[in-house]
């Protein structure tokens, strides 16, 4: 046994030893508890080590096969992306159409107009994806402005600033996946294109984002009048579904962690006003959580307005019918348009030339995905017009799904596909639950089985589900940098 003996000066002058007590040895949990601690944290370590270098080195790939049929995909969404992720490359020469070459996680979109999150964080580049894949895919960033289902083309254009020798191209395909997704939908109110800033895609964000710091910068200039301040620091969001809530929920939290600080004499004076033509905003959401959201929105000094219809958009306000059906100009500094989906173009014209393609809002298909009126061809995501709710669950789902389909059809491409989707059977789609960001780190969610949480611990819940939810182990630490860097140092409120 170990003893702590301690020298004392005794009364005659000498020294001697003050009573000892025994020393623990540490027992065996503690050991076993620091022993793992060191393991799980060297495990950690090397596994995101060796992440980053298989990141960093993809792999040799299979050339295209002339013999291998030709699958043509139009996006890189979610729809797409998933499709592809599980898609066997080996068995088709893959064809990717995209006016972007990247994918973006739009559930942290609304984030990326205030700095939360910077833009780029949420974006992975598709090349990321395909060079991993077995065989060779040919990406093209272009617009896709033609479909010839007679003739199985898809007509491309360079959409790029910088256009070369060549800027057309026709490519024919075997099968073909739309997956392009959708326009915001403005319900024919006047003006909304030319004056509200939409947030469906990075350049939207980036739009808002710069707009939003020039309306402050402008209120702030000398001089200005007092109404002209009211007018420029009244931000105004049409559409409560998630995406106005959440950007209505982050312009909040920008104005009461960083433009207070840096703002003091306008901060105060800046309004956020959320406009809804429903009775009540989350409709996906049940009562209790819509009431809960409502009460903490008013509480955030959020003016709610419900009821509310747009009925026309000027340079520097709006025109609403309130619930008494009177017509009121509302002045805004800046807009943001958050509300349905349309078509896109070469979506509508492929609508117009299929035989039994009765929907204005998308494709419509079969159970399978195969798109109505058309031979080997599917529609996944916004692109299609199904009984299921046009969010990013669902488009997943649905390109797992198919990925399923072509992943059995590979095994023998001589194969009908109909046959295969048939015993396949037809795509069911598994709800695992809503979630949504209401400003001042609350969030709600929603959960089959009539489970709801809100409050503070939601919100954690929210940021770890996104977290995970990341399609690279490249973003997860960029976003996760990101939340870190604003706790530590607040948002940048630089003018880009």
């Amino acid at each position: 046994m170990f003893f702590n003996k301690a020298l004392r000066l005794s009364s005659n002058g000498s020294y001697r030893f003050a009573s000892t007590t025994p020393i623990k040895k540490p027992s065996f949990a503690r050991k076993f508890l620091k022993f793992a601690l060191l393991a799980t944290g060297g495990t950690l370590a090397a596994n995101g080590i060796y992440e980053i270098y298989c990141a960093r080195h993809p792999p040799d790939q299979f050339s295209f096969d002339p013999s291998k049929k030709t699958l043509a995909i139009l996006g890189t969404g979610w729809a797409a992306t998933s499709f592809l992720k599980e898609l066997d490359t080996e068995n088709y020469n893959v064809v990717i159409v995209s006016p972007r070459n990247y994918f973006l996680f739009t559930p942290l979109l609304p984030s990326t107009t205030v700095g939360t999150v910077e833009l780029r964080s949420i974006m992975q580049p598709i090349r990321y994806l395909t060079r991993f894949k077995q065989r060779e895919i040919m990406f093209i960033e272009g617009d896709c402005q033609e479909i010839n289902p007679e003739e199985k083309t898809i007509r491309v254009v360079d959409n790029s600033e910088v256009v070369g020798a060549v800027s057309v191209q026709s490519i024919k395909y075997d099968y073909l996946v739309v997956a392009c997704g959708a326009d915001s939908a403005t319900f024919g109110v006047p003006g909304v294109k030319e004056h509200a800033c939409f947030l469906k895609e990075a350049w939207d964000a980036r739009k808002i984002r710069t707009k939003l710091m020039d309306t402050i910068e402008s209120a702030a200039f000398p001089g200005q009048p007092e109404e002209e301040v009211d007018r420029l620091l009244h931000m105004v969001v049409v559409g409560g579904g998630p995406t106005g809530v959440e950007y209505a929920a982050e312009l909040h939290d920008f104005v009461a962690e960083d433009l207070l600080e840096w703002y003091p004499g306008l901060a105060g004076k800046l309004k956020i006003t959320l406009v809804e033509a429903m009775s009540n905003v989350l409709p996906m959401f049940s009562k209790s959580l819509i009431d809960y959201t409502e009460k903490h929105l008013k509480d955030s000094h959020v003016t709610l307005l419900k009821n509310t219809a747009v009925k026309a958009v000027e340079k520097d306000h709006i025109v609403v019918m309130n619930p008494e059906k009177e017509l009121v100009k509302i002045p805004y500094g800046l807009l943001v348009w958050a509300t349905g989906n349309t078509p896109r173009q070469v979506v509508s014209k492929l609508i117009s030339r299929l035989p039994g393609q009765t929907m204005r809002r998308g494709l419509m298909v079969e159970d399978t995905l195969m798109v109505k009126g058309a031979q080997d061809m599917f529609s996944l995501g916004d692109a299609s017009a199904t009984k299921w709710a046009p969010t990013a669950q669902v488009a997943t789902g649905q390109g797992q799904y198919l990925a399923t389909i072509f992943n059995e059809l590979g095994k023998d491409t001589s194969q009908d596909v109909r046959d295969v989707c048939e015993r396949v059977g037809p795509f069911s789609y598994h709800h695992v639950g809503t979630l949504a960001y209401i400003g001042a780190d609350r969030a709600i969610a929603e959960f089959p089985g009539g489970l709801k949480l809100s409050g503070s611990m939601t919100y954690y819940f929210w940021r770890s589900a996104y977290l995970s939810e990341l399609f690279a182990f490249r973003n997860r630490v960029l976003v996760a940098f990101d939340w870190t860097k604003k706790n530590i140092f607040g948002r940048d409120i630089s003018r880009e």
